[in-house]
């Protein structure tokens, strides 16, 4: 599975992937809005085989991709996903996320959230695009509304997000709003 853009290549994980994967995933800025359990190694090591395993499932219905430099170096930037495990088929969840190292630099973001959007309006047929987000990642929530995601929402938060006064916020992008 592919998808191009100007600058990157959206793409299946493979194992030389691993290390930078494990490597951004250790970032204390990484962590910032992270549970302690979802910055463990094992949990790291879990996401990509269950990315590998969506990878190979026919018909497939989740999608998480490595984000590579198309012309260079074929660095990790980080991934991208497109997930209609417990959605309508006419829906998924999106979620991005770029190595701290890549973060506001050069509307990597931006980008790639567009590839995947049109990814899944165009291929996938969906009818709505949903996301989450933690209420302080300012930055994703400048994104959101950049492409039209409305907020539909809060939803129930885990104990670490409350304690430090944050919460969930549910996004929504309709294809029709998307076109118009």
């Amino acid at each position: 599975m592919e998808i191009v853009t100007k600058r990157f290549l959206l793409r299946d994980f493979i194992t030389e992937d691993e290390p930078a994967f494990f490597a951004y995933h250790t970032e204390p800025r990484y962590a910032e809005f992270c549970s302690p359990e979802e910055v463990a190694l094992n949990y790291t090591r879990e996401l990509l085989y269950l990315f590998r395993q969506w990878a190979n499932e026919r018909p497939r219905i989740n999608y998480q991709l490595a984000i590579v430099e198309r012309f260079n170096s074929q660095e990790l930037i980080g991934c991208c996903g497109l997930r209609r495990e417990n959605h309508s088929s006419e829906q998924a969840e999106l979620g991005i996320e770029l190595a701290p190292k890549f973060w506001g630099r050069y509307a990597y973001a931006i980008e790639v959230a567009k590839a995947m959007i049109d990814f899944g309006f165009q291929n996938l047929g969906l009818k709505e695009i949903r996301g989450i987000t933690v209420s302080a990642n300012l930055r994703i929530a400048r994104l959101a509304l950049r492409y039209g995601f409305v907020t539909i929402g809060t939803i129930p938060s885990p104990d670490w997000m409350l304690e430090r006064g944050w919460s969930q916020t549910e996004w929504l992008l309709t294809k029709e709003s998307w076109e118009s």
